[in-house]
Parts: C-alpha cells; structure tokens; sequence
C-alpha cells in the first residue's frame, strides 16, 4: 500500500469460536467496500510506474494498466488486508497469541466481488485468575561448610583430573568400565553402541529410561564378561513403536580401569589454575561451594513456588502446542545449563530426564512460564539491554567464547526470545523471593551423585522429540573437558 495511504480502523466483523482454553479459531469478514478501496489504492500508486507497451511510463490507461497487472495486484491487496486484518484483531482481541495463524496465505482467495472472508485458527495464553504470589511460605537449605566438606570437593574436583590403571579386578562402585553396548527386543537389534565409558554409580539414564539397579548388577562382574539387563523404555522414547516396553541391554566388558587421584604438587595446581599454594586452591573450591549452596536456593526457591502457582492449573493443553513447545523447553534448558557451568555427566542426567518425560515437562514449563508472563505484565517487570548484556556475559564465561560470538549465535538460531524469557522469569522468581516467608532447612550437600548418563537412546531412533542441535551439546562438552571449572565463577587456565 501507499506510504502516503492514511491508515484507519477496517470494519471487521470477527467471530470468534473457542475450542479449548488454548485454542481459538477465528473468522474474519472484511467489506467488499474496504476490498475496493485497497484495489484503488494500489492501482493508483501502479498508474505513475506502470510500463505498457505503446506508451509512456506512468501514461498507461487505467483499464490497460488493471488488465495487465492484475495478478499482482490481488496478490499485493491479499497480503494487505490479511496483515492488517490480523493487526486489528490481535490488538483488540481479549485472548493473548502464543503462535501465528495456521493458515497458507497463498491458498486464501480473494473473491472478484463481494466481502474476503477468511479464517484461522491460532493458540492463546489461557484464561485464569491469577493465583495469590504475595506471601508464600517457602524453605531456604542453609549450610556452614565444614573442612570435611572441603575434603570432599577437593576430591571431587580431583577426580575430573584421575588417571586410569586397568585393572583384572571384578567391578566395583566408582571403577570406570569400557563396554560395548547391544539393545535387544526378543532377536530384534534396536541400537549398538562400540568402547562406551562410564563411572560404576548407582543409576545408568539413556534418553528414553533409566537402569536403576545398574551399579547392583554391574558390581563383581570381570573383564570379557557380558551382563544382561531389562530397560523399560519411556513413553516419549524417540523409537515410537518401542515406547513403554522392556527391552534387553546387553553390556560386553571389554575393560575395567581403577581410578588414581593426582597428587596436589605446585606443578599440578599451576596446571589447573595457577594456584600458588594449596590453601589457594582449597580456597577457591570453598567459595565454589557457597556458591553452589546460593544456586541451589535458588533452585529450591523457583520449585517450590511453581509448584504453589500451578497446583490450580489444570488448563486443557493442545497436543501440537507441546510437541512444538518440548524442542523449544530443551533449548531453554541447554541455555540455563551453559549459563549455570554443570559438569558433563549432570548436563546430561538432567537432559535425559526431560527427554523421559518431555510430554509432561513440557506440559509444567507451560504452565509455569504463563502463570510467571502474567505476574510480569500485572507488575510491569520489564527486560533491560543490560539483562541481555549479562546473560550472554555469564554463558560467554562457561563456553570460553567471547560475547559477541556468543550473542551471534543466540540471534542466528533465533533465541533471543528463550533469553528474554529467561530474563523476565528470573526477574518475577526474585519479586516473588522478596515477598515470601522463608524457614531454614539443611542443605545436604557433599551427596555423591548416584547416577550416570549416557547421551543416545537405547532403544535407537534419532528423531527425537526434544533434541539439542549437536552444536549445543558439542560446545558444553568441550567447554567442561577443557577448562575443567571448578564453578562457574572460577576460570581454569
């Protein structure tokens, strides 16, 4: 249309028809009289360029110009109105878009007379009271570290630098065991995996199930032996026709290494940080744990409130939203993680307990996120260049990139609407924090992790629902390999 055009209000009549409480579909008439009146206008902007044979540019006949040009006329009057149409509607609608419109503009027809019709159906933010946020009763883990406590961190970070010794030995907790991998169900192979490395630890998770008795089974077992274990899959297991049955994980022991700490000489601790000393370095990892007990309220703190604002949510999520949503919850989790600087096997524990039970994750995050939008609208919590600035700092400092790449890289994959989310959420968990009523608890900390993970699916497939793009996972992974943090404040050289 003319820039010179004067834009006004069209009268649309729009009928409305709500198929549950995140879905709408809509239909819209707009008047053969505002039809015309954009045929017109573009008509009237085409006449001064037009070029027709046998004459000048811009001295054409009206009527020569409409027949030759008529085509793109109706394409370009098309886009208008429907553009302008769905401004209109989502400006004075009472229901908040979450998605477009599912329709094919190209497939709309704009009659030769009379009013365009068209509809669509698009997904909404739900209806809902919100629920009282001011006030709640809340529990903060607190802990004073003690030096045993710091033995253990100086263990565990130790142990991210240990030499390996195989060993003839039955398997034990905490030995580390090469295996080849065969997913069997009956005769059928789903999956084989070659020379697969994991700590002995309580749990085994894949993306789609967990061995619970994996460390039990495992234990006394030798070098060259095969040990058999049923895995019941998970209901959003990528291989869709396995999902919810059992199937047989066949470990071949290939090798088992014993674990050998590396001794705290000035060399080792200049290697790994530029310690001067010991106490430096039994420093550090102190303040590394304060501040781990710091993500840990806050973790505690963002739990147990969504659990408080979405006891009453039982809103009718649609099927297409979620399966559109888990890809996007995944991502989110991968940029949450990047920022937060876990070590690889907790990255992937916790992605793989998503990918487990993505349907129902995803269906809470939903929730969550629609409950903490509103507050954020109610309170006029608002994001700032400065809060983006931050974000892309901290994920920067994990990844060892510089922020400028790593604000490259959230724009190309179109994620700076996850990191504006990210923002405005942790900005009303906050509001909401300083509002709450909070009782002490202890913080267990020094718990060794009881599980492992393993970063493919047994039962096979690679289309899974909720995957991370491999660039994602690569850069976490050698982010951790490189640098071995020590928290995500503290930069390993």
């Amino acid at each position: 249309m003319s820039e010179q055009e004067i834009k006004k209000t069209l009268d649309l009549t729009t009928d409305v028809q709500k198929i549950s409480s995140c879905e709408r579909r809509i239909k819209v008439t707009v008047p053969q009289s505002h039809v015309a009146e954009y045929f017109q206008n573009e008509y009237a902007e085409l006449e001064k360029t037009a070029y027709v044979p046998g004459f000048r540019v811009g001295k054409a006949p009206r009527k020569l110009v409409e027949k030759r040009f008529r085509k793109d006329v109706v394409d370009r009057v098309k886009h208008a109105l429907v553009v302008d149409s769905l401004s209109q509607v989502n400006d004075s609608s009472e229901f908040t878009p979450i998605s477009e419109p599912d329709f094919d503009l190209t497939t709309l027809v704009l009659p030769e007379a009379g009013d365009f019709v068209f509809e669509f159906s698009i997904e909404v933010r739900p209806e809902f009271d919100l629920p009282e946020w001011k006030g709640l009763k809340l529990e903060k883990p607190v802990r004073e570290f003690t030096a045993e406590d710091v033995n253990k961190a100086v263990k565990r970070v130790l142990g991210q630098y240990a030499n390996l010794q195989e060993s003839a030995e039955p398997i034990a907790v905490s030995d580390i065991v090469t295996f080849n991998a065969t997913v069997k169900s009956g005769e059928t192979v789903l999956n084989e995996v070659k020379d697969e490395m994991v700590e002995i630890r309580s749990e085994l998770t894949f993306h789609d199930g967990t061995l619970a008795d994996f460390g039990a089974k495992m234990t006394g077992a030798k070098t060259g032996e095969t040990v058999v274990m049923p895995l019941t899959l998970s209901e959003d297991a990528p291989n869709t026709e396995y999902r919810g049955k059992t199937v047989d994980v066949h470990f071949e022991i290939v090798k088992v290494s014993k674990v050998v700490l590396p001794e705290l000489t000035k060399e080792f601790l200049d290697r790994i940080g530029g310690f001067e000393t010991e106490a430096d370095f039994r420093d550090t990892i102190l303040d590394s744990m304060k501040r781990q007990l710091e993500h840990e309220q806050h973790r505690r703190a963002r739990l147990q409130i969504t659990e408080s604002l979405t006891v009453a949510a039982s809103w009718e999520l649609p099927p297409g939203l979620l399966k559109r949503q888990q890809e996007r919850e995944f991502r989110r989790t991968i940029m949450e993680l990047q920022r937060s600087g876990y070590d690889q096997n907790e990255v992937i524990t916790q992605l793989n307990a998503i990918r487990q039970n993505s349907a129902a994750a995803t269906a809470q995050a939903l929730k969550e996120h629609f409950i903490l939008e509103k507050i954020a609208e109610v309170e006029n919590v608002q994001d700032t260049p400065e809060d983006y600035d931050t974000e892309v700092a901290l994920i920067a400092a994990q990844s060892g990139q510089s922020p400028r790449r790593v604000r490259a890289q959230i724009e190309k994959s179109g994620e700076m609407d996850i990191l504006r989310n990210q923002i405005i959420e942790r900005k009303v968990i906050a509001m909401i924090n300083a509002n709450a009523l909070f009782s002490e608890v202890p913080f267990e900390w020094g718990q060794d992790s009881h599980t492992e993970a393993l970063d493919w699916a047994a039962g096979g497939n690679p289309e899974a629902i909720a995957n991370a793009s491999e660039d994602d996972l690569k850069a976490v992974h050698q982010e951790i390999d490189r640098k071995k943090r020590l928290d995500p404040n503290t930069k390993i050289k």
